[in-house]
């Protein structure tokens, strides 16, 4: 359903806004960080009165240079919805100024509080209305890649990995995670476009990747799931890690960071015969080992644990994309979900 309104305006300042905000919102504050930290301050130790006053000219400056910049060019016909935390002061000082202007303005009722209960009323009961199928495999086998595949194909596949920014193994950091709340807003916002008619397609998980938890309901659906386990010879598996990981190989400081983090799990004798692979440029052994040793041990363990109806199984000799194309049209036909390309999403 299109947005009744021409911009979404958050106000609350740009560490409230990184934190989570409403899907497409703009940040336009009325208070700086500094800003709302001095406000605060000043409102605990001398009052109400004077955090007001140091709050309006703050407010009172701010609104102004939006007015030069964001709503310039705006036309007479313009329609925002305004939110701050709880739709109080800092809302409605942006729409009164705006109404005056001759804009139709509306406040978010409850502010961003209201729009944080309902995506966590969502995310209770929305989760539970798709079938889902997974797809397994340990690491290196190419799970992600048949999801992409299968996306491509017009399927619908919830890469949950990319919504965390996280590959959901020891080395599968990819820079900054978004907070809990963001990473929940995102997702949300994905399975609110989904058929629940059709499967969805998502990798077989764990419920927490990286530092973020998966919602309790979507956890529990993907536990109940069918699918299918991909199993790939160990060398192709090796030979498409090194090409997924190579900034590791170039930056083995980071790579020692990173197994240091499971030391108490292999013990000091594994991780000094690691560091003699890393140090001699024994990649593929060093991969292979890491395979053996860590990974593949973890994996067996989780899968048969969290995932009981994964009882299907795809034996490939590599995992090109040409193999993953194919995989990916046979696995859509056997789940009927075959809608068409040329046909809306």
């Amino acid at each position: 359903m299109p947005c009744p309104y021409d911009d979404v305006i958050d106000v609350r300042s740009p560490v409230e806004f990184a934190e989570d905000h409403v899907p497409g919102a703009v940040n336009l504050p009325v208070l700086s960080n500094a800003e709302r930290v001095e406000v605060g301050t000043i409102y605990r130790v001398d009052g109400a009165f004077a955090a007001r006053k140091l709050g309006a000219a703050y407010v009172s400056a701010n609104i102004s240079r939006h007015l030069r910049d964001h709503f310039a060019t705006k036309s007479k016909e313009y329609k925002p919805l305004i939110y701050c935390w709880r739709g109080g002061q800092r809302s409605a000082s942006l729409a009164i100024v705006l109404a005056q202007v001759g804009w139709r303005v509306t406040v978010l009722r409850g502010g961003y509080k209201t729009y944080r209960e309902h995506v966590r009323r969502e995310l209770d009961l929305l989760p539970g209305q798709f079938t889902y199928r997974l797809i397994a495999g340990a690491t290196g086998t190419g799970k992600t890649r048949l999801l992409h595949a299968l996306a491509r194909q017009g399927a619908q596949a919830l890469d949950l990995e990319a919504l965390a920014r996280h590959r959901g193994s020891l080395l599968g950091g990819d820079g900054p995670q978004p907070s809990q709340k963001g990473f929940e807003s995102q997702l949300l916002t994905e399975l609110e476009c989904y058929d629940p008619d059709r499967p969805v397609w998502v990798e077989a998980e764990s419920n927490r990747i990286g530092n973020l938890h998966l919602p309790a309901s979507l956890w529990r659906t993907m536990r109940c799931a069918t699918g299918v386990e991909l199993r790939v010879p160990i060398e192709q598996r090796v030979r498409q890690l090194l090409a997924d990981y190579a900034h590791f190989v170039n930056d083995p400081d980071s790579l020692r960071t990173q197994l240091a983090r499971i030391s108490r799990r292999h013990g000091a004798r594994q991780l000094s015969e690691w560091s003699r692979l890393i140090d001699a440029g024994s990649w593929g052994e060093f991969v292979a080992s890491l395979l053996r040793i860590h990974y593949d041990p973890a994996y067996e363990q989780s899968a048969r644990k969290c995932f009981p109806n994964l009882t299907r199984y795809r034996d490939l000799h590599d995992t090109t994309c040409a193999t993953l194309a194919t995989l990916a049209t046979e696995l859509r036909l056997e789940s009927s979900d075959t809608i068409s390309l040329t046909s809306p999403l």
